[in-house]
């Protein structure tokens, strides 16, 4: 004979509680890494994503993570923590899956297409990211409710997304925009679970 532990299956409440933790916490860590990097002299800038410059690739991996001033973390700050709330509901490993692969393809695709010598640093190609993932996931999957969540994203931040992967905005990386957003769509089609199996009819 043998045994096996079943693990508890989570309620859509601790689903909720454990999305808000996740994200408070991700939220604060952009704080706290600005704060040292205002009380450092902005030391930690040159782990940003420098276009075409190899020794700046380690900073496809942390450039999402820092960012110019405590306006511009602002900024960031609110549609991540919704749109990455709403996306950690399904799952907290599908969701640091889903993140780590945006992160990955954003900033690679940053640091491909961007002008030379430019440095691109924030959170905000997540943020495009995790747009285009809620955008496409609903449909993709077939999912009344992911349909209904697809709706609702384009409709509050659809022409906020429309206007910052369009080159009209100085000073602003709509390169980094325009590959978090492939990437999340990609991710979705990538990551989609299976419509719910419908009944058989028998007669």
């Amino acid at each position: 004979m043998s045994s096996s532990t079943i693990e508890p299956r989570w309620s859509p409440a601790d689903r909720a509680r454990a999305a808000a933790k996740l994200m408070l916490g991700w939220v604060a860590l952009l704080w706290a890494l600005e704060a040292v990097d205002y009380a450092t002299g902005h030391a930690l800038d040159q782990y940003g994503v420098v276009a075409r410059d190899p020794d700046s690739l380690p900073g496809v991996l942390t450039g999402s993570f820092l960012h110019f001033g405590f306006d511009h973390v602002a900024s960031n700050s609110v549609p991540l923590l919704v749109l990455g709330f709403i996306a950690a509901l399904s799952g907290i490993r599908r969701f640091l899956a889903v993140c780590g692969i945006i992160i990955l393809a954003e900033g690679i695709g940053t640091w491909l297409i961007s002008p030379p010598n430019t440095m691109t640093l924030g959170a905000s190609g997540v943020v495009f990211g995790l747009f285009g993932y809620l955008l496409i996931r609903g449909f993709v999957e077939r999912r009344v409710l992911g349909i209904a969540v697809s709706l609702g994203v384009a409709a509050i931040w659809g022409s906020t997304m429309l206007t910052g992967i369009l080159p009209i905005h100085e000073g602003i990386s709509w390169q980094g925009h325009l590959c978090g957003l492939a990437a999340g769509i990609a991710t979705a089609v990538y990551h989609r679970r299976p419509a719910p199996a419908r009944p058989a009819l028998a007669g």
